[in-house]
């Protein structure tokens, strides 16, 4: 019903700059939250950022607040995570999520687009 498909990682050095970005193929793109989330080698999978639908207020991880951003086109049906300052520890597959209203979890996800940040 929904398919999502990230795009933009790469390998970075550390301090570098990257901008993720997520299609989604649905109609009232506004009407769904949207968010990402990443998960590292041997790790689980973390929250990093939301918009929320509607309104659009965001929600960030502790540990990229400052430095990541998230929006959207609503135009263009699109998601983006503007990464700063990137650090070692940013290196992950980075996962674009969409959940309807009312749902207790996310309900599409996307394949993924890794994210590498050299020391």
């Amino acid at each position: 019903q929904v398919t999502l498909v990230e795009s933009g990682g790469g390998l970075v050095q550390s301090g570098d700059s990257l901008r993720l970005s997520c299609a989604a193929s649905t109609r009232n793109f506004g009407s769904f939250t949207m968010a990402w989330f990443r998960q590292a080698p041997g790790q689980e999978r973390e929250f990093v950022a939301a918009i929320i639908r509607g309104a659009g207020p965001t929600s960030y991880a502790d540990s990229v607040r400052g430095r990541f951003t998230i929006s959207r086109d609503l135009a263009k049906n699109t998601v983006f995570l503007q990464m700063n300052s990137l650090k070692p520890e940013d290196t992950a597959v980075y996962y674009c999520a969409l959940k309807y209203p009312g749902r207790d979890s996310f309900d599409y996800w996307g394949q993924g687009t890794q994210v590498t940040v050299s020391s």
